[in-house]
This record gives structure tokens, C-alpha cells and sequence, in this order.
């Protein structure tokens, strides 16, 4: 592996990483906050937020050999692109667009699928 190459894989894993914070701790404070509602709404909430989660251990999983992980990052990736899909429906459904929401959207309709291509760019340099 050139130096160079192998500077791209570093910030890469990197990149992930630090990406990868956001799900995970969003997973995590939403499994163990109070959601504000009731009964099963309550439990489907927990149980999403479990998802997000796992999502984001799923991304970290990948970082030790990022450059031989494409299938697997793309796969999460088109996960997250349509969570942020079906996010966007909501606001054109009347969903009030709060910074949380927005935050949510750059990161699964722009940061997400960036590192997915940069992950593409490492994997096809070999």
C-alpha cells in the first residue's frame, strides 16, 4: 500500500469514526430517554432508536478494513439515504423542519453518502 493510500485509508477510518458518533449516541439517548409517550408508541420509539444504533455499530464495524468493506458501507449507506428520504416526506407532509431534523438530514442525505464515496474512491485504489 502506497503512503499515500495509506494516509486516505487513515482519514477514512477516521472520517467513520467521528461520523459514526452521531448514530450511536442518538441510538443510545433514545433508547434510554423517555420518549414522551405511552405504551407501544413508547416501545416502537426505543426500538427504532435500537436500529440507529446498531446502524452506527455497523459503520464502525466497518473502519479496520474500510478499503475491503464496500458492499457492507453501501448497504448501510441505502439504509440511511432512505431514512433521510422518508424524513424529507414528512416535511412535505407538514413535519415541522427543526434543527435537530435538519442536523438529522445532512447527515443522511449528504455526510452519509460522501463517506460512501470517498470509502468507493479507497476501495478501487486497491
Amino acid at each position: 500500500m502506497s503512503a499515500a493510500t495509506s494516509l486516505a485509508k487513515r482519514a477514512a477510518q477516521a472520517s467513520f469514526a467521528v461520523a459514526g458518533i452521531v448514530p450511536v449516541a442518538a441510538g443510545l439517548w433514545g433508547v434510554l430517554q423517555p420518549l414522551g409517550a405511552a405504551g407501544s408508541l413508547m416501545n416502537h420509539g426505543r426500538y427504532l432508536s435500537g436500529l440507529l444504533l446498531g446502524i452506527g455499530l455497523a459503520f464502525w464495524a466497518a473502519i479496520p478494513g474500510i478499503e475491503r468493506r464496500t458492499t457492507w458501507v453501501r448497504v448501510l449507506t441505502a439504509v440511511v439515504v432512505v431514512g433521510g428520504l422518508c424524513r424529507g416526506v414528512g416535511l412535505l407532509l407538514g413535519d415541522p423542519l427543526l434543527p435537530s431534523v435538519a442536523g438529522a438530514l445532512v447527515m443522511e442525505l449528504g455526510v452519509t453518502p460522501l463517506l460512501c464515496f470517498w470509502q468507493g474512491r479507497l476501495a478501487s485504489r486497491g
